[in-house]
């Protein structure tokens, strides 16, 4: 048997007992998605003020600024679900693009869980109006429709990106198990410390 064909039967043997999604893993990819998206959005603000964006902006003016806010959150979205990915697929070493899926689909279920909590709950929890954000000055189809096309965007954003960092993070462990197969470099170092 040569190296190569060890190390493969090695890892798939290594992949069938436990490979598959791991739901924990993809539980604590899900927080660590959260942790980021709170700290880019943190980051950005810090940013934003101290180059004196204004935050007390009139509706009118909201209008310019929207595009290149979608964008800087679409942005920090990508980058938080990469991370969480990452993480996931780091913990659970096999089927990195599975791990990054499960991150995303633990935060459709409790996104639809606390909408439906919301629903439930009804106006007592209607944030917007407590907070006193400006109103939109756009009439409620053309809302509808935008936000189905945002969240759509949103998803997709979301989803390529938890994907991209599952599979970023499996490589750590594919690096690992070549490096544990890799008999050359023993040899290498083996002669050295023999002169």
């Amino acid at each position: 048997m040569t190296g190569g064909t060890d190390h493969d039967s090695v890892r798939a043997r290594e992949k069938e007992a436990f490979g598959g999604m791991k739901f924990g893993s993809a539980f604590f990819g899900w927080l660590t998605t959260i942790g980021a998206t709170i700290l880019l959005v943190a980051i950005v603000s810090a940013v934003a003020a101290g180059i004196g964006i204004d935050t007390g902006a009139s509706s009118q003016d909201l209008r310019g600024v929207g595009i290149g806010v979608a964008i800087a959150l679409l942005v920090i979205l990508s980058i938080a679900y990469f991370i969480g990915g990452y993480v996931a697929a780091r913990m659970a070493r096999f089927n990195g693009a599975r791990q990054g899926f499960a991150v995303w689909l633990w935060a459709v279920v409790i996104a639809i869980i606390l909408t439906i909590a919301g629903l439930i709950a009804g106006q007592q929890t209607d944030i917007t109006s407590q907070v006193n954000l400006p109103s939109l000055p756009v009439g409620s189809d053309a809302l509808t429709a935008g936000g189905l096309i945002g969240l759509a965007i949103v998803l997709v954003v979301t989803l390529v990106g938890a994907i991209l960092g599952g599979l970023t993070g499996m490589r750590f462990h594919r690096r690992v198990d070549r490096a544990g197969f890799d008999t050359s470099r023993d040899d290498a170092e083996s002669d050295q410390r023999n002169r």
